[in-house]
């Protein structure tokens, strides 16, 4: 056996004479606590996990980097897409979202797919799902979408009666659940599915100039998905095996990729379009604003540390560059709150600055202080601004760009409440098998509701959306249609 040539050290660098023994008074103890190196060990431990993620707990994650294969300067003046042939370096996760650390990787639900590029401008996060619409389209409903997703208070079990009762209740949910009851609910790995920005953001090009764009990852290894029973039975034999699958791929030289593409909308089509573009849970027809090829993502690097790299990854839709701008989206400016909250108390204050999160250009500004500051906290230099010191500035070229806003200010609904169509369109587009796989699936996840009530207003918005796909449901759950639909 070799020998090391390093010696194992404590937290604050002094040698450990002894790690395999605790320091006691006489061979039978009791043990001293005199023996800080034990003290230091166990106190250490306690203390090594940091609070789980509320959503999107459980995932994995790779390095690697985005080329550019098309010149949209035209649209953005973004400096990671200004030449073709330009690389990025990234890091992205993939994520369950409604299950704890623990749960099972091939679970009906959707997938987090959330990117962040090192640019020259600073760190951009791409934060979205592998499903272009969301379940609901106001930031202000999250908190109780998710408490439906997660264990009741009182048995801590899982609750249909809560997922279907709030579904039923919020027919906006309707396009998305008919996507996750879909054959697409369960993606055979991280490898073989679409990403998207789901939300509406806004470029703006070097003039100033602006369109509003939707984000569409397209896996180059193709779509597959899982069949209920397989997932079920690798839910058991393996709860990892995405994240397996995604570290094998890579480890092997199996690199996977996608194609980013974009949507693109000049900013007056907006208050004609016959869906509000900022509505989450609304897609934009491809045939009326084509995909247009951005550039190609890579994953060529596993991490080296699961905590360091991939549980301690922070991303927020509010971490922008100059030529990437938000949008009116409910959903979408909540979120620029909540998730750079969410990274502060779970990871804390200075979360960015841990090297998975740190920009790969030199960071200025005044912040200073908080737990676990681990750099020269500003030195001695001006802490604050304005100043005559000699900081670091603004620089008004890199202000957001302006979009008009009016109205009163007051607690109001999006215009549109047709929740309907696109529902109905997606299951039109559907094979007659794949239709015949998702009323199996609404209808095994529906039966264990125990409210008949809850079922049949559910049963009201799916034959809202086609006659067929609300009859089929009906007579899988031996219900009847309502009487108002």
């Amino acid at each position: 056996m070799s020998k090391s040539n390093e010696n194992l050290t404590t937290s604050w660098g002094a040698p450990v004479g002894d790690n395999q023994n605790s320091m006691t008074a006489g061979s039978r103890g009791p043990t001293l606590i005199q023996d800080v190196h034990l003290l230091e060990k166990l106190a250490h431990f306690n203390r090594e996990r940091v609070p789980e993620r509320v959503v999107h707990a459980k995932g994995g994650g790779a390095h690697g980097y985005f080329e550019v294969t098309n010149d949209l300067t035209k649209y953005t003046k973004a400096k990671f897409l200004s030449e073709v042939g330009k690389q990025t370096p990234l890091f992205v996760r993939f994520s369950t979202v409604a299950g704890e650390l623990g749960s099972a990787d091939t679970v009906r639900d959707p997938r987090g797919f959330s990117v962040k590029f090192y640019t020259e401008d600073g760190n951009y996060d791409l934060v979205g799902n592998n499903t272009p619409v969301f379940f609901i389209r106001d930031a202000i409903k999250f908190p109780d979408f998710i408490h439906t997703q997660k264990r009741n208070p009182k048995t801590h079990l899982k609750n249909p009666n809560a997922v279907w009762d709030f579904w039923s209740l919020s027919p906006e949910s309707l396009h998305q659940v008919t996507t996750l009851m879909s054959d697409r609910g369960i993606p055979a790995t991280f490898r073989h599915m679409h990403g998207y920005g789901s939300h509406t953001f806004k470029w703006t090009n070097a003039d100033g100039d602006g369109v509003w764009i939707k984000y569409h990852f397209k896996t180059e290894q193709g779509v597959k998905n899982l069949a209920t029973d397989v997932a079920d039975r690798l839910a058991s034999e393996n709860p990892d095996y995405h994240i397996e699958d995604l570290y094998n791929a890579i480890e092997k030289g199996d690199y996977p990729s996608w194609k980013l593409c974009v949507q693109i909308m000049p900013l007056e089509d907006a208050d004609t379009y016959r869906f509000d573009p900022f509505d989450v849970t609304k897609v934009w027809s491809q045939k009326d604003y084509p995909l247009i090829e951005v550039g190609r993502m890579v994953l060529n690097k596993n991490p080296e540390n699961y905590f360091a790299e991939v549980e301690q990854a922070a991303f927020s839709p509010g971490t922008l560059v100059p030529g990437i701008d938000v949008s009116p989206d409910k959903m979408l400016q909540g979120r620029l709150f909540a998730y750079h909250d969410a990274h502060r108390y779970r990871v804390g204050a200075n979360h960015q600055m841990l090297p998975i999160n740190r920009p790969k250009v030199e960071v200025n500004n005044y912040q200073r202080d908080g737990q676990m500051r681990f750099d020269s906290n500003g030195g001695g230099s001006a802490y604050y601004e304005p100043n005559s010191l000699g900081g670091p500035a603004e620089a008004p070229e890199s202000k957001q760009a302006a979009y008009s806003v009016s109205g009163v200010a007051e607690s109001v609904a999006y215009d549109s409440e047709d929740h309907y169509t696109q529902a109905g369109d997606l299951y039109r587009l559907l094979s007659k098998e794949e239709k015949m796989r998702l009323v199996e699936n609404i209808v095994g996840a529906m039966k264990p509701v125990e409210s008949d009530d809850i079922k049949l207003r559910q049963i009201g918005h799916f034959y809202k959306a086609d006659p067929e796909y609300g009859k089929r449901v009906a007579e899988g759950l031996g219900l009847p249609i309502p009487q108002e639909v």
